[in-house]
């Protein structure tokens, strides 16, 4: 599996704090029982651990809803219960949208792994920063979800801007899987 390409921009004294999803490659194909409200509900036996990233694609009534898993962005989704999600960015009010199917693909099951994450100047370079597990600044925080912290003390004194980075996950059984990586970019404080 190719690692997805991500880039990173840390704004310099401010604090970094984002989720990352890892995905299995595999899709899963839901059918959506039911559609509507403000925001906008679905009724579908979806599988899902907690909130997740999503595509729609089949739904007659409501086109803004359609997003194609290959060429388009996924919808973010809140698990409301093991029958509901919700997209908050999207109503339907004054439609009557129907059919369709939720498509998804699984979360990596990250149960016993350790992550790590390395910036260097550039590949092969000096490492600009590291953060991991073990140094509390990855933390695995559910079925393919790891979030990734910086306090603004900590991103105010990063004294480099640009860099690369790959971020990889041990599993139990000693393998190491690469997930992603990209180009960091610091965007330098103004206000101190």
């Amino acid at each position: 599996m190719q690692p997805a390409k991500h880039d990173l921009r840390i704004e310099q004294g401010s604090t970094l704090r984002d989720s990352l999803r890892l995905m299995q490659p595999r899709y899963e194909y839901r059918p959506i029982a039911s559609l509507g409200g403000s925001p906008l509900h679905l009724t579908v036996d979806h599988g899902l651990p907690g909130d997740w990233l999503v595509w729609v694609e089949g739904v007659s009534g409501m086109q803004g809803v359609n997003r194609a898993p290959r060429t388009e962005k996924p919808h973010r989704v809140k698990v409301i219960d093991p029958a509901t999600l919700e997209i908050n960015a999207l109503s339907a009010f004054g439609l009557t949208p129907s059919g369709g199917q939720l498509i998804y693909k699984p979360p990596v099951d990250l149960t016993g792994a350790t992550a790590r994450m390395q910036i260097r100047a550039q590949l092969g370079g000096a490492v600009l920063l590291e953060l991991t597990t073990e140094n509390g600044a990855l933390a695995i925080t559910g079925l393919g979800t790891i979030t990734r912290t910086l306090s603004a003390t900590q991103t105010a004194a990063l004294a480099w801007t640009d860099g690369v980075y790959d971020l990889e996950v041990q599993f139990p059984d000693g393998t190491v899987q690469r997930y992603l990586q990209g180009a960091v970019t610091v965007s330098r404080e103004v206000t101190t």
